[in-house]
């Protein structure tokens, strides 16, 4: 019987080595839409309108947020490691740039190193008006609520 757990025991640690190593593996993701170079090729700079290069290449993972003359085609490959933070290790964003007429005007290809950094900032925006406690918002919200189903009609 003890020489049973001899042989046993040291498999059973070896497979629970084997699961746990596994479950540490990097996990990578890829997400976005990066247009192929033989799409890139059909399109004519000073040619192309914006309908047409949205047929050859798809529609954008977005536009300009302050011009909309820009279209950004966005792919990004991340790894995540057990806990920690994801990871971006490529990331490729190919820009089409069009004039006020939708005709194409340039193409720009952008890489991770072009990538910036921008940290969140922690504090809030102070709004206007009496700060309420839980306890008063609490029972200010009391008898608000009638029983009657639905709507919410005023």
């Amino acid at each position: 019987m003890h020489h049973r757990y001899r042989t046993v025991l040291p498999l059973a640690a070896m497979l629970a080595a084997a699961i746990a190593l596994s479950a540490c593996a990097p996990r990578l993701t890829v997400r976005g839409n990066l247009p192929r170079d033989t799409q890139l090729a059909k399109i004519v700079i000073g040619k192309q309108t914006r309908e047409e290069v949205a047929a050859i290449l798809g529609t954008p993972s977005t536009q300009g947020t302050f011009d909309d003359r820009v279209w950004y085609y966005i792919s990004r490959k991340t790894e995540k490691f057990a806990f920690l933070d994801e990871q971006v290790i490529d990331q490729q964003i190919v820009a089409v740039y069009f004039t006020d007429d939708d005709i194409v005007q340039a193409i720009q290809r952008y890489d991770r190193d072009d990538l910036r950094q921008i940290g969140m900032v922690e504090r809030q925006t102070p709004t206007v008006g009496k700060e309420l406690s839980i306890i008063e918002q609490f029972i200010g919200n009391l008898g608000r609520f009638g029983g009657g189903g639905g709507g919410g009609g005023y």
